[in-house]
């Protein structure tokens, strides 16, 4: 029995043959053989030998070995998950590597020894094949495998329905939206640096003229935005690309990033770095706040539940829409208000009422 050299010590039952590969004093030139699938093992004793090589403090060992776990062959495989005293350690490898290889993933889940850690793993990041077969597994659907689910946004409505997903009606939305941007604007009462209509007015052709004349001589944009007007910045910000809206959307003048959050090209992985940010403006959560699509994002949502510029009101509301496991950070989080910490410890106790 070897420990595997890991944060967590973990103890695995090995072979004469794969002992004599992951033992203290191996030889290195071995090790290296059975990190590239060189050796004549069986497929469980490769398992268990990658398993430890992945963990390995030899950058090249541990390189290899995932390589080799990425593409070997299913057929190896699949008869290893089959064995019921399989170790839950190699079940979880398995699932982190191959997450998307729905034969190989539905072994997993159906696998007796197959820890709740890496059903949460598969329900969090799997796609709908795999996610499907989840919530088939009726004796490991927890409340959070099944919150996770719906959470993922590769799971289909369908799915999520049968989960007790509740879509919200056009209607609740509608009210929603009218409600919150009174809310918002009782909130941001002053959101913006000025009044736009008192912003001179520059053409489009002007401003492309003067970006293709910084091109040409070689400046930074870096640098030529301390030279540009309010206006000017304004405009590149609400039509410019990645590297503009990412030097702009820090401009202190609420005016200017604020217009970052209305360029079409936008993505949502930019506004989750804004929601993400504790130091965003006020005008930049009010933006995101209104805008109704952003709000559809998990991500963004919970992002929003602990940023200190999110009104309360609308950061109590979030709250019910977390994950079990979400919640329970959220509880436990020193940087969030009692009030929410509180609201989340209840929504905790709750869930675990309704799930038991």
């Amino acid at each position: 029995m070897i420990s595997q050299p890991d944060s967590s010590t973990v103890r695995l039952k090995v072979s004469p043959q794969v002992a004599r590969i992951v033992g203290p004093g191996a030889p290195r030139e071995v090790q290296l053989a059975a990190a590239r699938g060189a050796l004549p093992l069986s497929g469980a004793d490769l398992l268990t030998a990658l398993c430890f090589l992945c963990a390995s403090p030899d950058s090249e060992l541990k390189s290899e070995a995932v390589r080799t776990l990425r593409t070997l062959p299913s057929q190896i495989l699949l008869p290893v998950v089959e064995d019921p005293a399989l170790h839950p350690r190699l079940l979880e490898l398995l699932a982190h590597v191959r997450l998307a290889e729905v034969m190989l993933m539905e072994r997993i889940i159906m696998h007796p020894a197959v820890s709740d850690a890496t059903l949460l793993y598969l329900a969090e990041r799997a796609e709908q094949p795999v996610l499907e077969r989840l919530a088939d597994n009726q004796m490991r659907l927890t409340t959070a495998i099944a919150e996770a689910i719906v959470a993922n946004p590769h799971a289909e409505r369908v799915l999520k329905f049968r989960l007790g997903w509740r879509e919200t009606s056009e209607a609740e939305i509608e009210e929603e939206d009218s409600a919150s941007e009174e809310e918002l604007l009782e909130a941001f009462p002053e959101a913006v640096d000025g009044d736009p209509d008192e912003i001179e007015d520059v053409p489009d052709e002007e401003i492309e003229a003067r970006l293709q004349a910084a091109e040409e001589k070689g400046v930074a944009k870096h640098q030529l935005v301390m030279e540009l007007k309010v206006s000017e910045k304004i405009k590149i910000a609400m039509s410019g690309d990645k590297e503009w809206r990412k030097i702009l959307i820090k401009d202190p003048n609420k005016l200017v990033h604020g217009a970052v959050l209305k360029n079409g090209r936008v993505t949502e992985g930019e506004v989750l770095m804004v929601a993400k940010n504790k130091t965003a403006s006020d005008e930049l959560i009010r933006l995101v706040l209104l805008n109704r699509d952003w709000m559809k994002n998990y991500e963004i949502r919970r992002a929003l539940v602990s940023h200190p510029k999110t009104p309360l009101p609308k950061a109590l509301r979030f709250i019910g829409d977390l994950s079990l496991r979400d919640l329970k950070n959220l509880m436990r989080s020193r940087n969030v208000s009692n009030a929410i910490a509180t609201t989340a410890r209840k929504e905790v106790e709750r869930k675990m009422k309704r799930g038991g």
